[in-house]
């Protein structure tokens, strides 16, 4: 087993112990997928972006892998890969497809059709031929340090890439990404996924552009569990300290994929709405099988490099002293 640490491969075993200690699941990763089933169709996860993606994207997908992969789907939003003839006409989003009263339709909406600033990012990585800098460029360029993260300076615990990030220049991107933390936590419990807003357990994605130059986000939760002689004997140094984030089955589901509208290949048209799903990992499941490392197998871990090339980290912190106060740090 290697890691890719500070842009070298390293053996983990060499590390000195402070810096073993600085490993977390997220920040583990190898080159490539795993393929442990060679004399058998495997799942991939291009694969999932297929079967997420338009009908002729999912028809490409073997059969029993497709039928195995949409059991472990876990859709947080309704999924529906089919558009309406009205939904493909040359709009730079899609039309409101009800009159909305309730907030759960709301929020499909908000998934489903994002606000416009999400559409021509969206844009923006597909017509470059999935640039990152696309992307990127839409950053504001001025630097935020990461203040303490609920004690964490205390711990010497660093959660995030870089000790900065910055923000994207329109704020209603920012506001976004919070939207979606905020709608797993809220929706998880639905699929079994309980989540809390804390550095322990869910507070970072991986902004990446696939290979069909569709732009998606994974998310990791349960990043920290405490450590446990019996169900979890795993230090994982300083940002694990104090961490109440219990060891359990609710670890399958700690991968959350979202994905953007897919534009289409004419000027203003789009494939595919938006798409939010919890990715089950549980033992036996094809995922588990086919996609997660065995050496992280009791970590659940799909990388975000497996779906496309990464772009950014996106944080959700509570840097609040006396009340919480939840912020977006791009790294």
């Amino acid at each position: 087993m290697h890691v890719k640490f500070e842009g070298a491969m390293v053996n983990p075993l060499s590390l000195p112990l402070k810096f073993a200690f600085i490993l977390s699941f997220s920040l583990t990763t190898i080159s490539k997928p795993p393929n442990f089933n060679s004399n058998k169709p495997s799942a991939s996860a291009g694969d999932i972006l297929a079967l997420l993606g338009t009908p002729q994207q999912a028809s490409s997908v073997d059969p029993q892998v497709a039928a195995q992969l949409k059991s472990c789907f876990k859709f947080l939003v309704p999924f529906n890969p089919t558009l309406p003839s009205e939904l493909t006409r040359s709009e730079i989003r899609f039309p409101r497809r009800m009159l909305l009263h309730s907030k759960v339709s709301r929020e499909n909406e908000l998934v489903w059709s994002p606000p416009a600033p999400v559409f021509e990012i969206a844009r923006l990585a597909f017509d470059s031929g999935a640039d990152p800098a696309s992307i990127q460029r839409a950053l504001d360029p001025t630097i935020i340090y990461v203040p303490d993260v609920e004690g964490s300076n205390e711990e010497r615990c660093e959660l995030t890439r870089t000790p900065y990030g910055r923000r994207f220049i329109n704020e209603e991107l920012n506001s976004y990404m919070a939207f979606l933390f905020k709608l797993i936590a809220d929706r998880g419990p639905e699929v079994g996924l309980n989540v809390s807003l804390n550095r322990f357990d869910f507070f970072h994605g991986h902004l990446f552009i696939a290979a069909d130059r569709r732009v998606g986000i994974l998310f990791h939760a349960k990043e920290y569990p405490a450590f446990d002689k019996q169900v979890f004997p795993y230090n994982m140094g300083y940002c694990q300290k104090g961490s109440n984030v219990t060891y359990d089955d609710s670890m399958n589901l700690r991968n959350i994929l979202w994905l953007a509208p897919l534009p289409s290949n004419s000027t203003n048209d789009w494939s595919a709405p938006g798409v939010l799903v919890v990715l089950d990992a549980h033992p036996g499941g094809i995922i588990y099988r086919d996609i997660i490392p065995k050496y992280v197998s009791y970590a659940r871990t799909i990388y975000e490099e497996y779906f496309g090339e990464l772009v950014v980290d996106v944080n959700y912190l509570n840097v609040g002293a006396a009340e919480p106060d939840y912020q977006i740090f791009i790294c």
